[in-house]
């Protein structure tokens, strides 16, 4: 029976109150309810689209690579986001910026192949900058107007900030934390400096990285020309160190290569010098550059990068891992002469007819015939004449097993600046030597 039916039973024909009271339940209480739960939902996603909760994201420190095998595999993993941190209005973020983080510490060996360790997350509060100065200027390729570099101390150890100024436009904005992201994502090496955290939310924008108490190879050499005492220091040169930072520059340099990324500003102003003399590769602008812009030409933008590029980028080429080993005979000519440019007698604009003409480095006086050797190898005219990085690797290897540890290098005069802009083809850029 139905239920009009069955409220006719109950109800006298003209007693609407008794009708309406028997279909109160399905008339009215029913489509009150879901009335009112359409409209909470309404309500509930109106707070979720326009009052999202503040997200912060963490840049975990990627893990140690064990083989060549895991490498791109670690790479897409770790290629995630970076971290960001607030700081509360009226506060100098350099000192008082809360930076979570994870920080993994990578065992010090040129082949690895033993997985990393789980991670350790530490947990960074107010305070986690200490002893903040700004970075003393020194010499350098060009200046950048929209990154200060500063000095500070974060949990016991030494750290360089990268900061983004005030000033840069969303623009600027976009390539720091491109840059940013790109370094994060190519993973730890033990000879790339390590990137320990970075500030991506709250201005100002900044990374963190590990601060190299040497600071740059070129100028750690030229320290190395005016140590002219017969004493013992942290600065003297000898073959036998100059293979063992070589080698630890072109394992760098094959990593990198393994992660498909052609560095192209390989020298000695790009690679840093730690306080045990552990040389890391670094400089990898131009990597990143090349990354975000696929397939534009090799053309060397910057006259001073001229005397270390190949012969075919100076042509105009792509750059490819051969462009890579040809400037690392390049910095392995400026580690055996303390800092001497490489082709001073030939004006950066006429270097590639010089080579197209045969010609090549002449052999430093303070330079052994098995380093000679290799530099000329690394430097062919060629490219499939070039050593392999696999081949420079062993070779490397094979000379510092045999040279000689005790003669420290001298070089009789001592580093003119002016002579050193004018052969190197720099015009005269200042700016902060590292990063």
């Amino acid at each position: 029976m139905s239920s009009n039916s069955t409220a006719d039973n109950l109800c006298a024909p003209n007693d609407t109150l008794c009708i309406v009271r028997e279909h109160e339940q399905a008339v009215i209480i029913v489509p009150t309810l879901l009335l009112f739960a359409t409209l909470v939902t309404l309500l509930a996603l109106c707070l979720l689209r326009y009052c999202p909760e503040r997200k912060r994201t963490r840049v975990t420190a990627p893990q140690h690579y064990s083989s060549s095998s895991h490498r791109h595999t670690q790479r897409h993993n770790h290629r995630h986001h970076l971290q960001g941190i607030d700081a509360p209005p009226g506060i100098n973020p350099l000192e008082h910026e809360e930076l979570p983080m994870s920080v993994q510490q990578v065992q010090q060996n040129v082949r690895p192949t033993l997985a990393a360790p789980p991670q350790t997350s530490t947990e960074r509060h107010h305070g986690a900058f200490s002893e903040v100065t700004a970075l003393p200027v020194s010499f350098s390729i060009k200046p950048n107007d929209t990154v200060s570099l500063y000095r500070a101390r974060m949990d016991n150890r030494d750290v360089i900030l990268r900061v983004l100024k005030d000033t840069a436009n969303s623009s600027e904005k976009r390539h720091f934390l491109g840059f940013a992201s790109f370094v994060s994502g190519l993973g730890p090496h033990p000879f790339l400096p390590a990137l320990l955290g970075v500030v991506s939310v709250q201005s100002p924008l900044m990374m963190v990285v590990e601060e190299l108490q040497h600071r740059d190879l070129r100028g750690f050499l030229w320290r190395c020309r005016q140590d002219s005492s017969g004493l013992e220091s942290s600065c003297d040169m000898t073959e036998k160190r100059i293979f063992t930072m070589a080698g630890q520059v072109a394992s760098a340099l094959e990593y990198l290569h393994s992660q498909s990324c052609i560095h192209g500003n390989i020298g000695a102003r790009s690679v840093l010098v730690s306080g045990d003399l552990t040389a890391k590769l670094w400089g990898l602008g131009s990597a990143y550059r090349r990354r975000t812009q696929p397939g534009s030409p090799g053309e060397v933008e910057d006259m001073e990068l001229r005397k270390w590029q190949a012969p075919e980028v100076l042509a105009r080429r792509p750059h490819t891992q051969s462009s890579d080993v040809w400037s690392f005979g390049i910095l392995l000519y400026e580690m055996a002469t303390l800092g001497d440019p490489p082709f001073a007698e030939v004006m950066a604009t006429e270097l590639l007819q010089h080579l197209q003409r045969g010609r090549h480095l002449k052999r430093p006086t303070t330079c052994s015939n098995s380093l000679y050797s290799i530099i000329r190898s690394c430097c062919q005219w060629g490219t499939q004449q070039r050593l392999s990085m696999s081949e420079l690797i062993r070779k490397l290897q094979a000379g510092e097993r045999s040279a000689n540890g005790r003669t420290v290098l001298r070089v009789p005069e001592p580093l003119d600046f002016e002579r050193y802009l004018r052969e190197a083809g720099y015009g005269e850029a200042y700016n902060y030597a590292v990063l």
